[in-house]
């Protein structure tokens, strides 16, 4: 366990060594102190043969017969967690902090740092004998019998089986996958081997284009395909969590949490909705002084102040509810709508009763939500009022300052039964005209910085607005992991799956991105780990404040020769260089961390001399609160001072010449900054855990309708064009150090260029028509040979997808719905992405594509028949129309052509009807609603007006062709 560091005896200071096998030397089994060999050898001849920490004896049946210690199997809880804080403090580094040797070293050239600790630690030696010796005389001897009934409970925790377990796809079903792969990766290089031989010289221009267009369906396939050639599933074990971390008797010792929930127009976001994820998180199934819910108002809306007092007051009454009945989901609004047998597993005879009179609660309170907004509705000439009189500080949402409410927690409220409720805590971040704000981005940075110091959770988990908790359990779901010393070292995050409630049953626009979330996700969990996809995640804090992980990977060396260094090995040096420096930061924060008594003027010259300032802000608190490893707010904290420090860590200047936004916290530069913080993180050499519990963690809500769907794919697509033209592009950031896997940055790859498949896309859906129109087709006469390719390659699609299905438990519809949609998706948004990228990073031209609303009725999924306008409906619109064309055009040319001319046309229409089933679903949504209509109208117009084209081309002679040798020939015969 502590191979992946650098170990320091915690006697002599020097380094632990290795033992006779070659491994980390270990001295107790127990509690994994570090300690040499040498100091073992002196503490056994000094009569003391009992670990310095745990008080475990050092067992002669542990040991080989060199004297080392024999790798063990028992492994306690305390001994688990103390490994990983022991490794973590000497092995973790910090990305972003840059140290200057004049800053750091006296004029004889050592380190400032060192000098001062030294002297700390003696004052701190000195102070701990004196507290030592009284205490001692205090002490008397604790009899053997006590001893080990003090012993027996970590005996029992060695025991402690895994809080998770990896559950591999069968070789069954994952063997021949890859087999599939490799076979149809082969029969594409023979199929362009083909291709790009038998050129078609009668429609050569028709021909290169769809060469160039294939040629990038199968890179986008490879790039899209091989991320998924491992997937994995996994499962926990909360019961374990809790046996390990919720003893009987004794605190809690699951870690805290802080949940950020981020809102910014409550017209838009509705306060209600808000309102429930914010009562589903007060109401987790977790201890609640680990419980923080932080809401951020980037609005300053006293809207969202004004619902979340209403909604403090509720769950005073809504949580003790939850908790009594164990019921699900812990969201009112959707727990109240279910339509199920709500007395299922509920024995209560009070229950009834008591869920009578709750709804009826929650009636009355979702009245006065109502009633607020719809006093907002209409905003007075001289702005809002608080109901002390004063005038509310965010009327103006672009300058304002900073604002922090705590509504719950400790000294706040409790709960109609007496017991202590979860923090809850408003957020509104002060603006300032002249400032970047970096919209959600820039949020979340300020929510980090306010949790640090009010709270300090070592995990932060991140939900939308409309996202509530759905799972009570979904907490103790992800630390499982995070928790786990054996797998949680190395975790940044830990990804839930997005679900989505208020989708039609079809899923018409594949809202629920079923495929992505139950094929990709998985693929990419097999190597390391899922991409972060803005919601549902729970990060590992350290990960957010820059610092790698503790087993980083070692930098490679470089193969060059001495005498002739290359351009890469003088790089090389340089992350050497940084690495080192890195590593003598790393030494003085853990000697901070061990020295406990000091004054705050040494403490903060230390802090500032280490450029901590440089990276965090200038902060002394908060800078405090990231060496915290495990969280925590000092005990000699003063609350009203921290309220202070919240407030000027939120403000618009603290960011300036910081890493935030750059190096730590959620990264700016895109409108997507889930995959750029989740990329960042990566590259440093951190992995993610995806986990789908049998319950859906989160659920939300999604945009169903046409217009808003297409313009929610705009904007991830935009997000991703962004990337591509920034700094942070995977086709060339992070290479150094090769902490970054080779299938996990195609995976990265494929994440920001998919935009630019549209505009193959879009020709390749033209060519049908135009080979239609014109005649001509793209491919030649196919020979025997070039039909079995062309055969082989339909077969090796159709069983990838076969046998994806099999391993992913996705249903067929879900695939052809996501198939259908990327066609979609791909001619209109992902197009416009593009082009709106480029204008907005070369020449800051920001285009906006403006949506309008007709009204729709308020029938079950009435969104969805909603009819909008925009742009973005052009592209498929103008392809379905003109494919529509060259059937009919089609079919008139064969019926004038006679016999032979149908053959050639079952290709080209095979082609344009493989166009016009993709964008039906899109087809369906320009229709409106069903009922006004009906899709057969629809149908028998095209039919019909086929049908008379056909015959007006039959009859018209303007269209038949004249050969003059036959009218030639015809004259001739005619006897005169």
């Amino acid at each position: 366990m502590m191979e992946s560091g650098v170990s320091f005896c915690n006697s002599c200071g020097e380094q632990v060594g290795f033992d006779g096998n070659g491994e980390v030397f270990v001295a107790c089994h127990e509690c994994y102190f570090p300690i040499c060999k040498a100091c073992v050898h002196y503490e056994i001849s000094e009569g003391r043969s009992v670990c310095l920490r745990c008080g475990n004896p050092y067992a002669d049946k542990t040991r080989s017969n060199d004297g080392t210690k024999v790798p063990g199997n028992q492994s306690t809880m305390a001994a688990q967690i103390n490994v990983s804080q022991d490794v973590g403090l000497h092995a973790r580094h910090i990305s972003t902090v840059s140290t200057v040797d004049s800053e750091l070293n006296d004029e004889s050239g050592n380190p400032i740092w060192k000098n001062r600790v030294e002297s700390w630690k003696e004052k701190d030696k000195k102070n701990k004998k004196k507290k030592a010796a009284p205490k001692a005389e205090n002490e008397t001897p604790v009899p053997q019998e006590q001893q080990m009934e003090e012993m027996q409970p970590s005996s029992e925790a060695a025991a402690a089986e895994p809080l998770s377990m990896i559950v591999p796809i069968s070789k069954s079903k994952l063997g021949p996958y890859r087999s599939v792969i490799i076979m149809r990766l082969i029969i594409l290089g023979l199929f362009f081997h083909y291709r790009v031989t038998h050129p078609v010289d009668s429609a050569f221009g028709l021909w290169l284009t769809s060469i160039i267009c294939e040629i990038w369906f199968a890179f986008s396939w490879v790039l899209d395909q091989f991320p998924k050639w491992s997937p994995i599933n996994r499962i926990t074990f909360t019961d374990r969590l809790s046996a390990r971390f919720e003893r009987e008797g004794e605190p809690s010792q699951l870690a805290a949490v802080d949940f950020f929930v981020s809102t910014v127009d409550p017209l838009k976001e509705p306060p209600l909705i808000t309102a429930n994820t914010v009562l589903s998180i007060l109401a987790v199934d977790y201890p609640v002084d680990k419980v923080s819910c932080y809401v951020s108002d980037d609005g300053a809306a006293m809207l969202s102040f004004e619902s979340l007092v209403e909604t403090a007051d509720f769950a005073r009454k809504w949580v003790p509810f939850c908790k009594k009945f164990s019921i699900e989901p812990r969201a009112p609004e959707f727990y109240f709508s279910q339509k199920i047998d709500y007395l299922k597993d509920k024995v209560q005879p009070s229950f009834v009763k008591e869920r009578r009179a709750m709804k009826r609660d929650y009636e009355e309170y979702k009245v006065r939500i109502n009633a607020l907004v719809a006093k907002a509705q209409k905003t007075p000439d001289e702005g809002w009022t608080m109901q002390d009189g004063t005038s509310w500080p965010g009327n103006n949402s672009r300058d304002h300052p900073g604002m922090i409410q705590v509504f719950l927690g400790h000294s706040g409220a409790h709960d109609i039964e007496g017991n202590e409720l979860p923090r809850l805590v408003y957020v509104s971040r002060e603006k300032r005209p002249g400032y970047q704000h970096h919209k959600k981005a820039g949020a979340e940075n300020a929510l980090v910085r306010v949790s640090a110091v009010l709270t300090n959770a070592p995990y932060i988990l991140n939900l939308d607005c409309d996202h509530y908790v759905n799972n009570s359990k979904a907490v103790r779901e992800a630390m499982c992991f995070l928790m786990d010393p054996e797998v949680g070292r190395d975790v940044c995050y830990v990804q839930f799956p997005q679900r989505f409630d208020g989708i039609d049953r079809s899923d018409r626009y594949a809202n629920r991105n079923t495929v992505f979330f139950d094929v990709n996700m998985k693929g990419l969990d097999g190597i390391q780990g899922p991409v972060y996809v803005g919601t549902g995640c729970v990060f590992n804090r350290q990960a957010l404040y820059g610092y790698s992980p503790p087993s980083m990977p070692k930098l490679p060396k470089s193969s060059s020769c001495c005498c002739c260094p290359s351009k890469k090995q003088t790089k090389d040096v340089s992350e050497l260089y940084r690495d080192a420096k890195r590593e003598e930061l790393d030494a003085a924060i853990f000697n901070l961390r061990e020295i406990e008594n000091y004054d705050e003027y040494e403490r903060s010259m230390l802090i500032s001399q280490l450029s901590f300032e440089k990276t965090f802000g200038l902060s002394t608190v908060f800078i405090e609160s990231t060496l915290m490893e495990n969280g925590g707010v000092a005990e000699s904290s003063d609350p009203s001072m921290l309220i202070k420090e919240a407030i000027h860590v939120i403000g618009c200047a603290y960011e300036e010449k910081t890493a935030w936004g750059k190096e730590i916290g959620w990264i700016y530069g895109s409108v997507t900054e889930d995959i750029l913080t989740g990329f960042k993180m990566q590259c440093r050499g951190w992995r993610s855990i995806y986990c789908m519990p049998i319950r859906p963690a989160f659920k939300g809500s999604a945009p169903i309708n046409l217009s808003d769907r297409l313009h929610q794919v705009l904007r991830w697509a935009l997000g991703s064009v962004e990337i591509f033209l920034s700094r942070h592009c995977p086709l060339w950031y992070g290479f150094a150090g090769g902490r970054l896997k080779i299938l996990q940055r195609l995976a990265y790859i494929n994440t920001i260029v998919y935009p630019f498949t549209s505009l193959p896309l879009i020709a390749y859906c033209t060519l049908p028509a135009i080979c239609l129109l014109t005649g001509k087709f793209i491919i030649p006469t196919l020979s025997n040979l070039a039909s079995a390719l062309f055969l082989g390659l339909f077969i090796s699609i159709i069983l990838t997808s076969v046998l994806e299905l099999r391993w992913s438990g996705v249903t067929i519809e879900d695939l052809w719905r996501n198939e259908q949609f990327w066609v979609i998706g791909g001619v209109s948004a992902h197009l416009f992405a593009v082009f709106q990228g480029f204008l907005k990073m070369l020449a800051g031209v920001d285009t906006n594509f403006t949506v309008t609303a007709k009204a729709a009725d308020d029938a079950e999924f009435g969104d969805l028949y909603i009819i909008k306008w925009t742009t973005l409906l052009i592209p498929p619109t103008s392809l379905i129309i003109i494919n529509l064309v060259g059937v009919v055009a089609g079919f008139s040319d064969a019926l004038n052509g006679g016999y032979e001319s149908w053959g050639p046309l079952i290709g080209k229409v095979f082609f344009a009807f493989w166009v016009i089933f993709h964008l039906y679903p899109f087809l369906k949504g320009l229709m409106g609603r069903q009922n006004r209509t009906p899709t057969i109208v629809i149908l028998w117009s095209v039919l019909l007006a086929s049908v008379f084209s056909l015959v007006w081309v039959q009859i018209n002679p303007f269209v038949s062709k004249v050969d003059s040798s036959t009218i030639s020939q015809t004259c001739i015969s005619i006897d005169c």
